[in-house]
């Protein structure tokens, strides 16, 4: 897909999709509207030391970038799956100014996750493994588990064959016990959608420019 750079409010950068008229992440701040949603309300629920996560949308590397840094200043071992059906260029993606604004000592490994091959397990760092799949959500058969979830596709309005409650069945049975699904999206329908797949689903507040978020827990 066709997209543009541009600057949120925070300074961090995400990309326009102009055929879908739609960004990445808030005009309000990409960093921290990635941490609030996925990390704080995510990945730091879970105690595991070893944690399989599982991303829906790779888009930028931002959540992933994230969670890397997450587990570097812990003990946790994190093995990070991520689906894309629209890969970024690699080009693009290199000019994104996450690493530079959030750690700058880790600009090779921001770079590596853009650069490393698709549909391969990637030993990025020792406390982190990536394997990036080129694949349709909608159509993937999942033969692992994981312990959380973030959902990061486009907005129902532009993809509403990804929010329907066949596919948040199809995540219930790949989620381990207490594993733990966010979501930017705090639609009714969405909402209701996962509660009918088996989640027990809260309310919390959302990040700058977002009233709610979206969390479900197995």
């Amino acid at each position: 897909m066709n997209s543009e750079l541009i600057l949120t409010e925070d300074g961090s950068h995400t990309l326009f999709v102009t055929e879908i008229d739609e960004c990445y992440h808030s005009f309000h701040g990409a960093i921290q509207e990635s941490r609030h949603i996925f990390i704080d309300a995510g990945l730091r629920q879970c105690v595991k030391k070893e944690i399989r996560v599982l991303e829906i949308g790779f888009g930028t590397g931002l959540n992933a970038f994230l969670t890397m840094i997450e587990a570097a200043g812990s003990d946790k071992m994190i093995h990070y799956t991520s689906l894309e059906k629209y890969p970024v260029e690699v080009e693009k993606a290199l000019k994104l100014n996450y690493a530079g604004l959030i750690a700058p000592e880790f600009k090779e490994i921001f770079e590596k996750f853009h650069t490393s091959p698709w549909n391969e397990t990637v030993k990025i760092s020792p406390f982190f493994s990536l394997k990036k799949v080129a694949a349709d959500f909608t159509k993937f058969d999942f033969t692992e588990k994981y312990d959380i979830i973030y959902f990061d596709a486009f907005s129902p309005e532009k993809q509403p064959e990804m929010w329907t409650a066949e596919q948040f069945e199809k995540l219930y049975k790949c989620c381990n016990f207490e594993a733990v699904l966010t979501t930017y999206c705090a639609k009714g329908d969405v909402r209701r959608a996962m509660q009918h797949a088996g989640f027990n689903v809260e309310r919390l507040q959302g990040p700058p420019g977002k009233r709610e978020i979206l969390r479900g827990i197995k």
